[in-house]
């Protein structure tokens, strides 16, 4: 089965050299582990800790405990990978402490070989998901702690099919998993993994902390005024268009901000708006004008434009990537969101506490902003203690790894 993997994982590199031939993120990801060997850092003896995140979302769950072992140890070198360019081109808007930051080169036995053997860590986190076999067993060998941190499983992953054994020996060589929620570590149990710990998710640690650094904002703040303000956040087409007929009935002042900020994007959703529109790269404090829809064109400002929220639709929840409901949730904001979350366990606890809201059209999203406008401070109450007596997973994992 490991030749088997082995093969698998040259084929998709192939695969991947051909679509980056028409696409530009595969472009990306080619040219980022282009000789990546050439521009690897220098190493003097540093005890290395290895943080392994698929992309931005997974790097947020890592950051409160990269904090902690950073302020603990600051004489760690802290190496951090990706396995996407929305991972590693965006996190320097985070406020981290990585010593070396690189892209995940492709995970044939040659490459997991030589990665390790330059960094030789210690500890190797590897954050939510993304076990790749040849590092890890690399990994192992070279005497390195593996972990697994905020992790979720799901009965249909390949490792609890019969035709996993490949996949459950990889899992094997983990000295602890850090799990979100009982199912994972049911499963994990199921096939004899007994160094299993329901941590939760560390991303409440980091929304916490992202809403205590929040900056203010004044031309939110100016567009916002003594009115509500509803705030679609990480919105895709589908989002927009159930959305749109509600907008343009409504009097409430609305601040959308799209996943995708490109000017092809932006004026599709400005044309589906027939009240007046302004866009935030277009203004600056002071100038904001009449307008009562905002367009937040930009990356990076949506986490903080929450605090000046009231109820979220968070946007995703039609294609099975429902993006990040915790950073409204940490403001007391209730969120509403499309109906493919079963991925996401935090939207079924929001759910069942009475400050998520599912919808698959414009009547149900209707329907559902009307209860939470009825009784919006007692949900938003339950909500904000929901995401205090949720936090605390990063510190737990510190404390059992005890480095």
């Amino acid at each position: 089965m490991h030749l088997l993997y082995n093969i698998g994982v040259s084929a998709y590199g192939i695969a991947i050299r051909i679509a980056s031939l028409f696409l530009p993120k595969a472009k990306k990801w080619i040219a980022g582990r282009k000789k990546w060997h050439l521009y690897l850092p220098d190493l003097e003896n540093e005890e290395v800790v290895w943080f392994h995140c698929a992309s931005l979302g997974e790097f947020d769950q890592g950051l409160p405990l990269m904090h902690k072992i950073k302020t603990e140890t600051p004489d760690v070198f802290l190496l951090v990978t990706f396995f996407s360019p929305s991972g590693f081109e965006h996190y320097q808007k985070r406020e981290h402490h990585a010593d070396f930051v690189c892209y995940l080169p492709l995970d044939t036995p040659s490459n997991a070989k030589k990665f390790i053997q330059h960094f030789s860590p210690t500890q190797s986190f590897f954050v939510k998901y993304e076990f790749w076999g040849n590092y890890i067993l690399a990994a192992k060998k070279s005497g390195s702690k593996i972990y697994n941190v905020s992790g979720i499983f799901r009965p249909k992953q390949r490792f609890f099919k019969w035709y996993g054994g490949f996949f459950r020996k990889i899992l094997q060589q983990f000295d602890h998993f850090f799990v979100q929620n009982e199912s994972s570590k049911e499963l994990l149990n199921s096939i004899q993994l007994s160094n299993v710990t329901v941590t939760g998710d560390s991303r409440f640690d980091r929304v916490i902390e992202n809403r205590d650094k929040a900056k203010d904002n004044a031309i939110i703040q100016q567009f916002k005024g003594t009115d509500q303000l509803i705030i679609i956040g990480s919105s895709w087409p589908v989002d927009e268009a159930l959305l749109n007929p509600w907008i343009n009935r409504s009097n409430h002042k609305i601040l959308i901000a799209p996943h995708q900020v490109d000017d092809k994007h932006i004026e599709q959703i400005i044309s589906g708006i027939s009240r007046k529109v302004e866009r935030y790269s277009r203004l600056s404090e002071g100038s904001v004008s009449d307008s009562e829809v905002l367009i937040l064109d930009t990356i990076g400002h949506l986490a903080s434009a929450y605090k000046y929220g009231t109820i979220a639709y968070v946007g995703g929840g039609f294609s099975g990537s429902l993006h990040n409901i915790l950073e409204p949730a940490v403001f007391g904001l209730p969120v509403i969101f499309g109906p493919k979350h079963t991925r996401f366990p935090e939207a079924q606890a929001f759910i069942d506490g009475g400050f998520g809201f599912s919808i698959e059209s414009t009547t149900q999203f209707e329907s559902a902003f009307n209860e939470i406008s009825s009784e919006l401070d007692l949900i938003s109450e339950k909500e904000k203690a929901f995401v205090t007596q949720s936090a605390g997973a990063s510190l737990k994992i510190y404390d059992k790894v005890n480095l």
